[in-house]
């Protein structure tokens, strides 16, 4: 099986004292594609570094987690990096309203030009939303871009189909792993095949077998083994449209 982790932050500093013996695990479990998120203009250029391996891929974004830290310069450095490197997405970008003291207006503002220069530069966009998502279905609906992935859905299943009908997939990850999770794996269990991508999101958002601790690309197989069985399907089947979607709006 092949499998595409449509998010990952192995450029982060949790990863520095075994990140190439992860590498190496997850090309032997098939993890063979790695999407690598930026999230601010320091980490771009250690994570374009990494990126020269075969099968990881950079996305460059500023997330709107760390709006205070972002300058307008940071845009400008954005949209020359695009012109200079073969990015795959803009991301993680997007609007965080879960964070009570993060300055709405300001995500907006941030938010809306990196989606001009994903538009401009035709690139699709990862997507940070937390208690927004009409707030950012609204903002697409203006300023329309090619696709992407809602990270980490959480929505309806409503807010789910706006997003696939303006030609996004949904990512699913670590959450599906726990029992708890009723909602979340009801949701996967109704969506179209076609809507589906999986991730990690490591080092956060981990899988039940290793509450607690660090996540990793290596876990991967747990989120497609949850996905499947939610959806009574093999997981090679799960794997390998899964796969396909990813590939499909990541142009990988």
């Amino acid at each position: 099986m092949e499998l595409v982790d449509t998010h990952c932050h192995l450029d982060v500093s949790d990863f520095d004292a075994d990140r190439d013996m992860i590498i190496t695990n997850c090309r032997q479990l098939g993890v063979n594609h790695i999407i690598i998120p930026g999230v601010d203009a320091a980490g771009w250029p250690g994570l374009l570094a990494l990126c020269r391996q075969p099968g990881l891929y950079p996305a460059l974004g500023l997330h709107p987690i760390y709006i205070e830290t972002h300058r307008e310069q940071d845009l400008h450095t954005l949209e020359s990096l695009v012109s200079q490197h073969s990015l795959v997405a803009i991301g993680e970008i997007g609007l965080d309203y879960f964070v009570t003291d993060l300055d709405r207006a300001q995500q907006q503002t941030l938010f809306e030009k990196q989606l001009l220069i994903a538009r401009d530069a035709g690139l699709p966009v990862l997507l940070h939303v937390r208690k927004a998502h009409d707030a950012v279905l609204a903002t697409l609906k203006r300023i329309p871009v090619q696709g992407g992935i809602a990270h980490a859905f959480n929505g309806s299943l409503e807010q789910a189909q706006r997003y696939v009908d303006m030609g996004f997939k949904l990512g699913f990850g670590g959450m599906l792993t726990y029992e708890r999770s009723q909602k979340l794996r009801k949701l996967a269990a109704q969506l179209p095949q076609e809507s589906l991508v999986l991730e990690t999101d490591a080092p956060d958002m981990t899988v039940a077998r290793f509450r607690g601790q660090r996540n990793s690309p290596e876990y991967l197989p747990d989120c497609l083994n949850a996905l499947a069985q939610i959806r009574g399907q093999e997981p090679a089947t799960v794997a390998a449209y899964t796969t396909a979607n990813a590939r499909m709006v990541l142009m990988i």
